[in-house]
C-alpha cells in the first residue's frame, strides 16, 4: 500500500500557558501545526502527516521535533536554520479572558522559504498541501513570492492545495500587504476555508455568497465559508451552493483552535471520500468538542 502525504506548512511555536501563580506549562502549538496534530489522529494508516517549517538545531527545536514525532507528525521536511530557534508565545489570563505575548520576529520559521529548491522538492513530494494566512505572514516578505510559486507548481502538478486565510492584521505591515498576499495565495489554492467575519471586515463582502464569488474569480475551485456558530456556506464550481448548520455548543470553555480543528475534521473527512456537506459536518463536530476544553490540543476530542 502506497502512503499518501498531507503536508502542513507554517510555524509551530513554544507555548507557555498559565497553570498557577507564577507557574507556566510548556507546550507546542500554532495554527497549521494544530491542524496537523488533529489530522494525525484522524487520518488512517495509509496517510502520513508531515510538517514543513523552519527549525533550529538547538535543544528547543529538538524537543519540538520529538513532541511532533510522539504526536504522529513527521517534521523531517522542516528546513534547518542553524543560527535561529523556534518562536515562543505566552498566554495571559485576566478573569478568564486570554491575551498573548509573542517572541517570533527572528524565529527559524521565518526562514522556511529561504532555500527555494529544497522547499519546492518537499512540496512536490506531498499529495496535499495545507497552509494559512499566518504561514504567509511568518515567511520573510522577500521570500513570499517564491513560497507561493512553489505552492502553485504543486497545484499545477496535480497536488491538492488547501488554504485558510486566517487573517491576523497585527502580523502584517498593513492591510494592503495582507490583502495582496491573501489574494495571491488564493490564486494557487484548490480549496479555501475563509471566515466570513474576516472577509466582511477586510474586503467588504456583504454575504458568504459574495465571498465565494470573489474567490472563484481568483481561481479557487471549492470555497467553504465559516461563520462562527452560524451557517457554513460552501460551493464547488459548477455545482449548487450548500449550507450546513453546525451543532450549537452551549458549554464553550475556550475557542482556541476552533478553526484549526474544523480544518482538520473537514480535511480528514474529505480525503476519505465524504461529500462536501459531510466533510463540513465532520469539521464542525470536531471543533464543537475542542471548544469545550482548555487549550489548542485536546486529546479527548478525537
Amino acid at each position: 500500500m502506497t502512503n499518501k502525504t498531507f503536508l502542513s506548512i507554517g510555524e509551530a511555536m513554544i507555548e507557555m500557558a498559565v497553570v498557577g501563580p507564577d507557574t507556566y506549562r510548556r507546550g507546542f502549538a500554532g495554527d497549521t501545526f494544530n491542524t496537523a496534530w488533529y489530522l494525525a489522529k484522524l487520518l488512517p494508516a495509509d496517510w502520513s502527516v508531515k510538517y514543513f517549517s523552519g527549525l533550529g538545531v538547538d535543544a528547543a527545536s529538538s524537543e519540538m521535533r520529538e513532541f511532533a514525532k510522539s504526536s504522529g507528525i513527521d517534521m523531517a521536511p522542516a528546513r534547518e536554520v542553524a543560527e535561529k530557534t523556534v518562536g515562543l508565545y505566552m498566554i495571559h489570563l485576566d478573569g478568564g479572558e486570554r491575551s498573548f505575548s509573542y517572541w517570533r520576529s527572528d524565529s527559524a520559521a521565518r526562514q522556511m522559504a529561504g532555500d527555494v529548491d529544497y522547499m519546492t522538492e518537499r512540496f512536490m513530494e506531498a499529495d496535499v498541501l495545507f497552509f494559512s494566512g499566518i504561514s504567509l505572514a511568518v515567511v520573510l516578505p522577500e521570500h513570499r513570492a517564491a513560497f507561493l510559486e512553489a505552492i502553485g507548481k504543486a497545484r499545477a502538478a496535480g497536488k491538492t492545495t488547501i488554504f485558510d486565510p486566517n487573517q491576523r492584521l497585527r502580523l502584517w505591515k498593513d492591510q494592503t500587504e495582507m490583502s495582496d498576499a491573501i489574494s495571491d495565495a488564493a490564486k494557487v489554492s484548490e480549496i479555501i476555508l475563509p471566515s466570513f467575519d474576516e472577509e466582511q471586515q477586510f474586503y467588504g463582502d456583504t454575504s458568504p455568497e459574495a465571498t465565494i464569488e470573489r474567490y472563484f474569480a481568483a481561481g479557487v475551485n471549492t470555497v467553504i465559508v465559516k461563520n462562527g456558530p452560524g451557517l457554513v456556506t460552501a460551493q464547488t464550481k459548477g455545482e449548487a451552493p450548500i449550507t450546513v448548520q453546525p451543532n450549537i455548543v452551549e458549554n464553550v470553555v475556550d475557542t482556541t483552535a476552533a478553526g484549526d480543528s474544523f480544518n482538520a475534521g473537514f480535511c480528514a473527512a474529505l480525503l476519505q471520500g465524504a461529500d462536501l456537506a459531510g466533510a463540513i459536518a465532520s469539521g464542525a463536530e470536531l471543533a464543537g468538542k475542542v471548544v469545550t476544553s482548555h487549550g489548542a490540543l485536546v486529546n479527548d476530542a478525537v
